[in-house]
């Protein structure tokens, strides 16, 4: 017979969501659950104070429901400081699909999904992310107009990804300039990490630039493929974290900085596609610092994605797009310059703007 007296490690968790550091004062959070199609998944509104919060959908086959929770919340909260340093009247929301994008995703779920989103009437904006696919967010748009990221032959912006790798570049190019005396690219050796859709249009940024890059992914297939069509080599060792490289670009799934991979990193930089770099945002951008890796915070220079979605909404050009993702160059250097003088991380000086533009616009509304 088993006891109904809950041990202390049961009762911690019982409070999955308020008692969460990465809970952050969300506005709200969705589980959606349907038996029919299998839907299993979680939408995370951190702060509109902006405006509704957009974010995309990505679809993992998560360890456990503990590990879907935490991620849509650290993802969520990511966005609204994203859509706040980068200037857009947006708030930040994300969700997550617990399963295998490859295996389990069919029309059925995405339009189940969609009914989810629609159901909020506005407050939060899907878009795509990890498993999704812009044929995917078209399926969604039949059920629901709160979405982004739609075939440019429906009257959407169309794949984020070029401009998300736009971005990083951009980013990058600034973290050079800070790091280096010169944005210059060329015959620097470049580690890209994660080979997806963004990953590749990276590596074609930098190799124009005359970048020497190295690629490493889990999918050994996507290396060999993308191999074959750039002059690029394949990472075949063990720890690439502990590697000589001028830049390291994380591009697959976030926490890649954390206490096992920080003391081994021999790069002058880091900028990446990825978000939630750092395991722990105070710990791992404070010992950054010290060891003088001039980190670029993640949801800035990768926010040329939802610059591009936001055009949707806007109604904006191409041209636009690419000039709002080219200042991105600029954001990242005031940051540098304002970490330095402030004698903090370039995350906590990100966050700062990021905030003073979200606490200007409560004071406006109240």
């Amino acid at each position: 017979m088993t006891s109904d007296v809950l041990s202390s490690k049961e009762l911690t968790k019982m409070d999955p969501v308020f008692g969460q550091l990465s809970f952050d004062n969300h506005e709200q959070i969705v589980f959606c659950n349907d038996k029919d199609t299998g839907l299993k998944a979680i939408i995370g509104i951190h702060n509109t104070v902006l405006g509704p919060a957009l974010g995309g959908t990505r679809m993992w086959q998560y360890n456990n429901e503990w590990e879907a929770l935490n991620d849509v919340l650290r993802l969520s909260r990511g966005m609204t400081f994203k859509s706040a340093i980068t200037g857009l009247n947006l708030g930040g929301g994300k969700a997550v699909i617990i399963g295998d994008a490859k295996t389990q995703k069919t029309p059925e779920l995405m339009r189940k999904f969609g009914e989810f989103v629609h159901s909020l009437s506005g407050r939060y904006i899907t878009a795509e992310d990890v498993g999704m696919t812009t044929a995917d967010m078209d399926t969604v748009r039949e059920v629901t107009p709160y979405v982004t990221g739609i075939s440019e032959s429906k009257g959407g912006a169309g794949n984020p990804s070029p401009i998300t790798a736009y971005g990083v570049f951009m980013g990058m190019k600034a973290a050079a300039k800070f790091k280096y005396g010169s944005d210059v690219l060329e015959d620097k050796s470049v580690f890209v990490q994660g080979i997806g859709h963004v990953g590749e249009s990276l590596v074609e940024h930098l190799l124009n630039e005359g970048a020497k890059v190295t690629i490493a992914d889990i999918n050994e297939a996507r290396l060999e493929e993308v191999a074959s069509k750039h002059d690029v080599q394949i990472y075949r060792g063990s720890d690439l974290y502990s590697e000589p490289m001028d830049i390291y670009a994380p591009c697959a799934l976030g926490a890649t900085i954390n206490d096992d991979t920080l003391n081994k990193l021999q790069c002058d930089v880091i900028a990446g596609a990825a978000n939630n770099q750092l395991a722990d945002e105070v710990k791992h951008g404070r010992l950054l610092q010290e060891r003088r890796i001039v980190y670029a915070p993640d949801f800035l220079i990768n926010a040329g994605g939802i610059i591009n979605v936001y055009a949707e909404l806007e109604n904006y050009d191409k041209q636009e797009i690419m000039r709002k993702t080219e200042n991105i160059y600029n954001t990242t250097l005031e940051i540098f310059n304002r970490a330095e003088q402030n004698e903090v991380t370039t995350n906590v000086a990100a966050l700062a703007i990021a905030n003073e533009r979200i606490e200007r616009r409560k004071q406006e509304q109240s």
